[in-house]
């Protein structure tokens, strides 16, 4: 086995479902210490965190990336123990595999092949790693970064293992991602009998437009690096269980995955005009996850689509689409930030996996972007 495959088949034999860390970030410190990094342990709350550090100078060009992961779901169902990690037909089956342990792995033995050949790089190397990332996110990076600011320490480049690439490794990379707002709103009506109506007044039927009219707003068209932002009723929960009882309170649950073209508090004050137009009584509370962020064509962007281009003979694309990554919490600091990891088409699914040589080139990949940023 690789080195690379060596290491992300140890990261995936710890049960480390979120917030749990099980060892993976002592595992990955021995290594980077034993290279010449300094590490600190971070903990807030229940969450691990650390932050690793080689060199003093800048530019400073940081590997960021989680060692939890989300649950197995039926044990049953997989075809393999999710924490055995297999090897099966050039893949490597287990929770986390592509999710991301096998780019922490590629991470880790990127630096080890660079520092080997470059031991006086220029600037300096950084790690920022959570067991925060697939829970809540609120003691992990975010909290680092807070740490770091307080600490005058600036990061210039981030580059984030999450698995960006869609069909083959590099073809995806994410130079950006959506923002996230997610509301919880409550309408209040009146409990009572669905034989007597006109006595009671129900929150569904009176909800119902509103919902319709949210549903249909037209909130952007986006721009050439986002598309349009959407808005989407994730749950809805009312009644009491009964047949027979008009419920007295309507609980809705939606997210607005948004581009640059708005802000949070943009839509706040639209979506606070639609409900006071339909005169309902109703108390509404809001979580932002992030706000979006876009990193232009520059050094990093460039030193990852020619690293791409001569390893995988592939030109890479830009993309802003999917989820949210702790790329929010550290892009606001003025870092130029990156995610490269390898096809996530079985990310959060029985049985994930990745290809074995696709680790391996992933790391090569890291290593050249190295070589181009700090030699």
């Amino acid at each position: 086995m690789s080195d690379t495959l060596d290491l992300a088949t140890a990261l995936v034999s710890r049960a480390s479902i979120t917030p749990e860390d099980a060892g993976c970030q002592q595992l990955m410190c021995d290594r980077l210490e034993a290279i010449g990094f300094s590490c600190d342990d971070l903990p807030f709350g229940e969450v691990s965190n650390f932050w690793a550090r080689r060199g003093h100078s800048e530019p400073l060009l940081v590997f960021a990336g989680h060692t939890d992961v989300v649950p197995t779901g039926p044990l049953e169902h997989w075809q393999s123990d999710p924490f055995q990690p297999e090897i099966r037909d050039g893949m490597l089956y287990g929770r986390g595999a592509a999710d991301m342990k096998g780019s922490l792995a590629a991470m880790v033995t990127a630096c080890e092949a660079f520092v080997a050949g470059h031991p006086d790089h220029r600037g300096s190397i950084g790690f920022l790693i959570t067991s925060d990332e697939e829970g809540p996110s609120i003691n992990g990076t975010v909290k680092v970064v807070e740490h770091l600011v307080r600490q005058g320490e600036r990061i210039d480049l981030c580059l984030v293992g999450e698995p960006s690439s869609s069909q083959q490794l590099g073809d995806v990379i994410k130079n950006g991602r959506r923002g996230s707002l997610n509301g919880k709103l409550t309408v209040r009506g009146k409990q009572g009998h669905v034989a007597y109506p006109q006595l009671a007044r129900n929150p569904i039927h009176l909800a119902a437009p509103l919902l319709t009219e949210l549903a249909a707003v037209e909130w952007d068209q986006g721009n050439a690096h986002f598309p349009p932002t959407s808005f989407q009723i994730s749950n809805i929960q009312a009644g009491t269980g009964a047949e027979n009882v008009i419920p007295g309170e309507l609980e809705i649950m939606f997210n607005l995955r948004y581009s640059t073209e708005l802000n949070e508090q943009m839509i706040r004050e639209r979506i606070h005009a639609v409900l006071d137009s339909h005169a309902l009584d109703y108390t509404l509370d809001w979580r932002l996850s992030g706000e979006p962020f876009l990193t232009p064509t520059g050094e990093l962007v460039d030193a990852a689509r020619a690293a791409i281009r001569e390893l995988c003979g592939i030109d890479t694309e830009l993309s802003t689409s999917g989820g949210t990554s702790d790329g929010r919490f550290i892009a606001p600091t003025g870092a130029q930030v990156l995610e490269l990891g390898p096809i996530n088409a079985t990310i959060h699914q029985i049985d994930e996996c990745v290809a074995v040589d696709a680790l391996n080139k992933l790391a090569e990949i890291y290593q050249r972007m190295l070589e181009k940023l700090l030699t």
